[in-house]
């Protein structure tokens, strides 16, 4: 929860659109339009000060991610939309959960109309890309993300 707080507050303070996220136990995925080229600041923030109330709850220190964030240049819908698709599935391939709904902290329950979106997501653009009526919209994301071929990592 804290982590989505942080994402809100850089959304917020660097003037980002996240049109998706997923975090795993080890790392995270976001899926950011950067208006300004502030990508670096902002990851520099948000991990920073996620590391910092990390640390000081738990009783750690030092880095809390190893190396430098990777950011992918989108340049295209296409690329976009499948982009946030692998990233949905990403706890599914995991063996984390069965089916995208079933992971908590992501943000495909807000895009499907399961869960409550909050301010840090904006989820009107990419809603678009599937429809002008919202429950159409919706039922057509969820059948895009659920007909993607899912591997799941071996045992």
């Amino acid at each position: 929860m804290r982590f989505l707080e942080l994402l809100g507050a850089v959304v917020s303070r660097f003037g980002w659109r996240c049109h998706a996220y997923c975090l795993m136990p080890n790392h995270f995925h976001l899926v950011v339009e950067t208006p300004e080229a502030n990508i670096s600041a902002g990851m520099q923030w948000l991990n920073g000060r996620y590391a910092q109330w990390f640390n000081i709850r738990y009783g750690f220190s030092g880095h809390l991610f190893q190396g430098r964030f990777y950011g992918d240049l989108v340049e295209s819908a296409y690329h976009l939309l499948e982009l946030v698709r692998y990233i949905t599935l990403n706890p599914v391939r995991a063996g984390l959960c069965r089916d995208a709904s079933g992971w908590r902290w992501s943000s495909y329950r807000a895009m499907v109309g399961e869960a409550k979106s909050t301010a840090l997501l904006t989820v009107a653009w990419l809603q678009a890309q599937f429809g002008r009526d919202l429950a159409r919209a919706r039922q057509t994301f969820r059948a895009f993300v659920q007909d993607a071929p899912v591997r799941p990592r071996p045992p």
